[in-house]
């Protein structure tokens, strides 16, 4: 056996049936990414004999005899970067980076005929951060980095600092490291929805030679504790153990294994022997309500904080503001319908996983995929007895996040094993595992009531919502209140009305996600308001804009007013202006005899979460001179470590090259609450600010003390401080205060409040042909207010990549549940996620504001470009059909049936699907 890898040969023989992926990884090669376990993501994509092929697929034995080159290879000899290489970085041409290897191979082997075809060229690849527009610019060698030179680093299109280590293949995320004597763990899951375990026989599964131990719900801690992770615990419903003896969904784990290698521990599940008590299950969580339904969590309501357990109602939201019956009573237009959203799974292609080991000092070392490492970190520590000194936390570089890594979902079980085995040990999930044993984005069913008087005023808005929180209440509550938030208080109404229930089901548990609940629910008050506006036969923009709240103006909702919460910058104007603008631009036809419609829709959205959200950051002088910037929030495609360089890099009057980032480890700074919320910029961006802001101090007054000069006649510039007399460099600064014991570092704190708002606005041009069903984008124009825009290029992408997502969960995505509550979509190929074929470009524009609260006027902005999407592709196709439909994913099957009901070919009413 002779594999030549990189240049380098291998003879060790393969294990039987192992794929070159694997092989490649076992020998260092990292760059080969784990996305998906069956040939649909593209992550692995390697060359063998020059030719590009999906690792995970490829057998390694047939790889003897030939030469394998991965993305660490791509580059010469002497380091200079291979050509595509160097346009992706010119490029940015990636967010989290987890995909950007199998994209550079693919695109390497493209011939010139394959390069005018993109499209299909990419069949293979997926992206599930940037939209795809970055990765077209990056193979078409559109430059959009500046480089970092001296000036003014906000608002300038700085790189990522970790860009050349993502596309050489060196970027380090999860599972990129080699830890000695590793155990690998795999879960037995429940075939059941719901049942109590009455025996368990582990003694089979232990006589697999390489297995070390079969942990149950007799080895778990007694403790309930939730999954979701927030500053405070008492947001979430404390319902879930590591290991329970009653199963609440198809999927939950029952036991875990631990062997010498996966296969090991993989054959030790299927050996442990469990019996069941089959109990009733409960699937519909209107369902779950009624009188009589199984209960899920048979738990004390106040210790477990469940709002009514025997109603299966974990949290629940009631209130009004006037009375929307006299408000329907006054109005000339009343609309009502029942909206309903689907599951969407997170599909993050770095699945979770965390690897944990005991360090040189017998501290547990914990590293995950993970956006919330110090919130896990309190956890463990709560969970298993440990005193926080002795607990280390770090996430590496993270393969995407989108809210579902705001979770505790596998660090737990890989603790209490490492705990008690005294190893290393080793749960990666499986892109199966993903979809029935991790999270997905609640659905909700809304029914919208709206009132307005002849002249466009609105009089009355009510809702009824109901989540479906799954079988565990992580995060269930929240998403439930903030999804009756701003959604509501975006509109002036007199009378408004809530009533919103997070209920328990015995399905897959639902958790955080991009605008955590705000995009269901906007899907159907904006669409409730297009409509109400057509009963009127206003304009739908003209109706919405007569209606929102303006600058200085309370934001009101019935589901409770948050003191802490100010228009601190407002852009929601300029937001409708660009999409009127974009309204009368000449636009490319449609095929003959095709339906075209245009729609659009708003959002706003709170720029972090309610009660305070912690970050702390230090900022230090080093002795060469460069400077040392420690933050807590984690990197999963976010961008934050550009933008908290860019700002320290204004304070310190340096380029951003001569700042040093370290970040996501509980060792580096006191605390971060997360990077969950789009807080990374907006809370502990200000943390950076303020610790960047402290040190600059410290370096002038010692610098003026050492000087005997003025603190007025000193000045920070790149690499010394200027006086009258000269330059001081900073390295000579650092030597005369290590003279003397000085050290220059600084601390900065932000508490997360008070808080302001972003707004965004959609709009789509669609062409629907009505013989099919299918549709076509022919304009997508987006206008966000994202106050001070810190890194254009960066923030765009966020934003495109916002819009992508939430056009996949508009348009196919969908976890589907069979009649037995299994997962039946635990695949990329049976789960229809947006390729680069399926995504248009869409036009970004940013508005002119500067935020009173937020660092250097910034606002958040990477959750909020989800929410408007869904509702302005529907209220697009409403204009384009007649056809008001009211329930996602708006796929082309339920479009062709939908048609024949249009009012475009038999008029009549709207009719609702």
């Amino acid at each position: 056996m002779k594999i030549e890898v990189n240049g380098r040969s291998f003879a060790e023989e393969p294990r039987p049936g192992q794929c070159l992926r694997t092989y490649l990884r076992e020998r260092g090669w990292f760059g080969v990414k784990k996305g998906c376990d069956a040939g649909d993501c593209g992550a692995c994509t390697v060359h063998v004999d020059g030719e590009p092929v999906h690792s995970c697929l490829y057998p390694a034995f047939r790889a003897d005899g030939r030469t394998v080159t991965t993305v660490e290879g791509l580059a010469a000899e002497d380091g200079e970067l291979h050509p595509v290489q160097r346009k992706f970085l010119d490029a940015q041409g990636f967010q989290c980076g987890f995909c950007t290897a199998g994209f550079l191979m693919t695109t390497a082997a493209l011939d010139e005929d394959q390069l005018t075809d993109l499209p299909r060229a990419f069949k293979g690849n997926l992206c599930r951060c940037t939209g795809y527009r970055a990765i077209e610019d990056a193979v078409r060698g559109v430059c959009h980095a500046e480089a970092p030179g001296a000036g003014e680093a906000v608002g300038r299109n700085l790189p990522a600092p970790a860009g050349p280590q993502v596309v050489t293949g060196t970027a380090r995320y999860t599972f990129d490291i080699d830890v000695p004597d590793l155990l690998h763990m795999k879960l037995l899951r429940s075939p059941h929805a719901h049942a109590r375990i009455t025996a368990i026989d582990t003694a089979a599964a232990l006589q697999v030679p390489g297995v070390h131990a079969v942990f149950t719900h007799y080895d778990a801690p007694e403790r309930h504790f939730s999954t979701a992770r927030h500053e405070h615990p008492t947001e979430d419903p404390d319902d879930t153990r590591v290991l329970d003896d009653t199963v609440r969904y198809v999927g939950q784990r029952v036991a875990a294994v631990v062997a010498d290698s996966e296969a090991a521990a993989e054959e030790g599940c299927r050996r442990v022997e469990v019996m069941y008590e089959i109990l009733p299950a409960v699937l519909d969580p209107e369902e779950a309500m009624r009188p009589g339904a199984p209960v899920v969590h048979d738990k004390d309501a106040t210790t477990a904080r469940i709002s009514r357990p025997q109603d299966n109602v974990v949290g629940e939201a009631h209130g009004e503001i006037g009375s929307v019956e006299a408000g329907f009573a006054e109005a000339d237009a009343v609309y009502e319908d029942t909206y309903r959203t689907q599951r969407v799974q997170h599909a993050s292609l770095e699945t979770h996983g965390a690897v944990a080991w005991f360090d040189e000092g017998n501290r547990l070392t914990v590293r995950t995929s993970s956006q919330t490492p110090f919130l896990t970190r309190r956890a463990l520590c709560a969970l298993y007895d440990l005193p926080e000194e002795q607990v280390r936390v770090v996430a590496g570089r993270v393969g995407g996040g989108f809210g579902g890594k705001q979770e505790m979902l596998v660090e737990d079980i890989v603790a209490l094993a490492v705990l008690r085995l005294r190893r290393p040990v080793k749960l990666e999930y499986t892109r199966a595992e993903q979809f029935y044993g991790a999270t997905t984005r609640h659905p909700f069913t809304i029914h919208v009531k709206a009132g307005a008087r002849r002249d466009g005023q609105l009089t009355a808005l009510q809702l009824r919502v109901v989540s479906n929180t799954g079988a565990y209440g992580n995060h269930g509550p929240a998403v439930m209140f903030h999804s009756v938030g701003e959604s509501m208080a975006v509109y002036r109404a007199p009378h408004k009305k809530v009533d919103a229930f997070s209920v328990y089901t015995h399905t897959v548990p639902a958790g955080a996600f991009r605008g955590y609940g705000l995009g269901q629910v906007m899907f159907a008050v904006e669409s409730a308001l297009d409509e109400l506006a057509r009963q009127l036969d206003l304009d739908p923009l003209e109706f919405k804009a007569k209606n929102i709240i303006g600058p200085g103006e309370p934001m009101l909702s019935p589901g409770g007013e948050e003191e802490d919460l100010h228009i601190a910058s407002y852009g929601l104007d300029q937001c409708l202006a660009i999409v009127r603008r974009a309204q009368t631009e000449p636009w490319k036809a449609a095929p003959e005899g095709w339906l075209v419609g245009e729609g659009a829709a708003l959002a706003m959205i709170a720029t972090g979460p309610p009660g305070g959200h912690i970050a702390d950051a230090k900022a230090s002088l080093l002795s060469d001179g460069g400077f040392d910037l420690a933050v807590g929030t984690a990197e999963f495609g976010n961008g934050t470590t550009t933008v908290h360089r860019q700002i320290a890099a204004g304070e310190l009057a340096t380029t951003v090259d001569r700042i040093t980032v370290r970040q996501s480890d509980t060792d580096v700074v006191r605390h971060d609450t997360g990077a969950f919320a789009s807080t990374g910029t907006v809370v502990a961006g200000k943390a950076t600010l303020r610790a960047s802001r402290a040190l600059a101090d410290q370096l002038l007054d010692f610098a003026a003390a050492h000087l005997q000069l003025p603190r007025a006649d000193c000045r920070l510039a790149e690499e010394a401080v200027m006086h009258p007399g000269g330059r001081l460099t900073l390295k000579e600064l650092h030597a005369a205060g290590a003279a003397v014991g000085v050290e220059f570092t600084a601390d900065g704190h932000f508490g997360g409040t008070p808080r302001s708002v972003a707004f965004n606005a959609q709009w789509f041009r669609v062409a629907v042909d009505p013989d099919t069903g299918e549709i076509r984008i022919l304009r997508s124009v987006h206008a966000a207010d994202a106050g001070k825009v810190m890194n254009p290029m960066q923030c765009r992408g966020q934003v495109e990549g916002g819009v992508a997502q939430a056009l996949g969960a508009t348009l196919f995505e969908h976890v589907r549940i069979d009649g037995r509550g299994a997962v039946e979509t635990a695949a990329f190929r049976r789960y229809r996620l947006p390729q680069y074929a399926d995504v248009p470009r869409t036009e970004v524009h940013f508005m002119e504001t500067a935020d009173a609260i937020g660092p250097l006027g910034a606002k958040s902005m990477s959750e909020s470009p989800f929410n408007p999407v869904a509702p302005a592709f529907a209220n697009a196709l409403r204009d384009a059909t007649g056809v008001r439909f009211t329930e996602l994913p708006l796929t082309r099957d339920r479009m062709w049936l939908a048609l024949a009901d249009s009012p475009r070919r038999n008029p009549r009413p709207p009719v609702s699907h």
